[in-house]
């Protein structure tokens, strides 16, 4: 008798999980990016012709670097006794503003489930409201812009939950 096997199930879009580190380097503290409602990341090799007359026509390609960026829509939390927003809101705003090192965000985004897909490094954010109708949520397109590289990681999310 063979061994039933477990239906694989289809991986949903809102899998993944932002955090933004609101610490140092040397003392990081991740902290949850609320209310997101779109996020797409995006790497692209650049890649270069390199054939030759050795490859009789064919074609040759060499990976001269390599480019990332998340794209994401955010539902804007805002506290209304304190007046305030939430502060990885407000420090992915700030930094869009800013210039130098202080434009730079440490990021790392997984998947929520603990599945292994991970990844962390530093970006240039850009921040642009939706605005909208009278009804519209209060909404901001954010596009987080690599510097530097994308590294995979071990998923910090191993209890096959959020914390």
């Amino acid at each position: 008798m063979s061994t039933p096997v477990e239906p694989e199930e289809i991986a949903l879009a809102r899998q993944w999980r932002l955090e933004v580190n609101m610490g140092t380097a040397a003392v990081p503290d991740w902290k949850l990016c609320p209310g997101i409602t779109a996020f797409q990341p995006a790497n692209e090799p650049n890649f270069e012709d390199s054939g030759d007359y050795e490859g009789d026509g064919w074609a040759g390609n060499t990976k001269t670097g390599q480019a990332w960026e998340v794209s994401l829509t955010i539902n804007r939390r805002v506290s209304p006794t304190a007046k305030a927003f939430n502060a990885v809101h407000e420090a992915i705003r700030l930094a869009h503003f800013a210039y130098g090192n202080a434009n730079k965000l440490h990021i790392r985004y997984m998947d929520r489930t603990g599945l292994p897909e991970a990844y962390e490094g530093h970006a240039l954010p850009t921040w642009a409201p939706a605005g909208g109708e009278r009804t519209a949520l209060g909404q901001v397109e954010v596009t987080l812009t690599g510097d530097g590289p994308l590294l995979p990681i071990a998923n910090p999310v191993t209890d096959g939950g959020e914390d």
